[in-house]
């Protein structure tokens, strides 16, 4: 996996008016992916009400610090059974996410990598988390064309479980060993996906629904932890991931105290320093793990297709009515 630093993009308003347009608009775009996001909520409150504190309290420092004085220590059962990720060392791991929130040192087996590639090549997927949209990753251009509409997107869902490989990695005790010795003994499985991202035109509230080009950080438990894959070769443009270093365990306030996760580029460089976002490309099979709440974004796709993979563990039971956070949409 290479890692690169990356700056903010630059650039100023000519004059007050056209500052204070930049304004409303940016305004108006947090009231429409909060809007986007309050069928999902409503469906995540009714199911289990102990959402709601989380999701108020989860985003404060102090709150996530009383909650994870809550952490077990591992008890190490699962410590040095067999794994198939050579050389990395969970200490390490762990190490590295206690200090900068990322490890960007995994690697899947040619062999694993080469099968859930085909699979997701293979497997029709969901355009824009709509299951109206349903194609192959090859019949992305003709979907659009067919739809008049751009497609960002494209989710394999449960189908993800259906691939061998897939659940090998999902099982892989390496794994689970970090994420238990970083989250605490309880420590659980609660996403395993695989999704497309494609070079297209798209509107910000489609970018914003699939979690492109925005940093923001997530907020689906007290504590998480996500290890992702790349199955395609991902270089500056194929959409590759970005994680701003030592945002995980320290937050302004004014971040704190608001209802929206994601925020611009510009607060999130001044604040962490220019040089604290990296910018994760490597080889089909190279992989890392976060901590999801410190802050992070995929980017949009623009030349070629990003195919990736996630395994996330969290503290708390995982939705049961959708799949692995599947949205609800209106």
């Amino acid at each position: 996996m290479h890692s690169s630093s990356v700056s903010p993009a630059s650039g100023a308003a000519s004059n007050a008016s056209a500052n204070d347009l930049e304004a409303v608009a940016r305004k108006g775009g947090k009231l429409k992916r909060m809007a986007v996001r309050i069928p999902t909520y409503m469906a995540d409150i009714r199911e289990n009400p102990a959402w709601l504190p989380m999701f108020l309290l989860a985003r404060t420092i102090p709150g996530r610090r009383a909650h994870w004085l809550t952490a077990k220590k591992s008890n190490g059962a699962i410590d040095n059974l067999p794994t198939i990720f050579m050389g990395v060392n969970a200490e390490t791991a762990v190490d590295a996410l206690n200090r900068d929130g990322i490890f960007p040192d995994l690697q899947l087996p040619a062999d694993i990598t080469q099968e859930i590639s085909a699979f997701g090549h293979a497997t029709p997927c969901f355009g824009n988390f709509d299951r109206r949209i349903e194609f192959t990753a090859s019949d992305h251009r003709a979907t659009e064309d067919r739809l008049g509409r751009p497609i960002l997107s494209g989710h394999h869902f449960e189908r993800a479980l259906d691939c061998p490989a897939v659940l090998t990695v999902q099982r892989d005790p390496l794994l689970s060993e970090i994420a238990r010795r970083y989250l605490g003994a309880q420590a659980q499985l609660i996403t395993t996906r695989t999704w497309w991202s494609f070079p297209t035109k798209a509107s910000e509230a489609d970018r914003s629904l699939a979690s492109l080009d925005k940093y923001h950080f997530d907020l689906d438990d007290w504590r998480m932890l996500k290890f992702f894959f790349y199955l395609v070769d991902v270089d500056q443009g194929t959409g590759p991931h970005v994680f701003v270093r030592g945002s995980h365990n320290k937050r302004r306030m004014k971040h704190q105290l608001t209802l929206l996760v994601g925020h611009p580029a510009d607060e999130i460089i001044d604040y962490y320093g220019k040089d604290s976002p990296i910018t994760l490309t490597g080889k089909a099979g190279s992989g890392f793990v976060e901590d999801p709440f410190g802050f992070h974004m995929g980017t949009v796709a623009t030349e070629k297709p990003r195919l990736m993979m996630e395994i996330g563990f969290g503290v708390s039971k995982p939705s049961r009515r959708r799949f692995h956070g599947e949205p609800v949409l209106r």
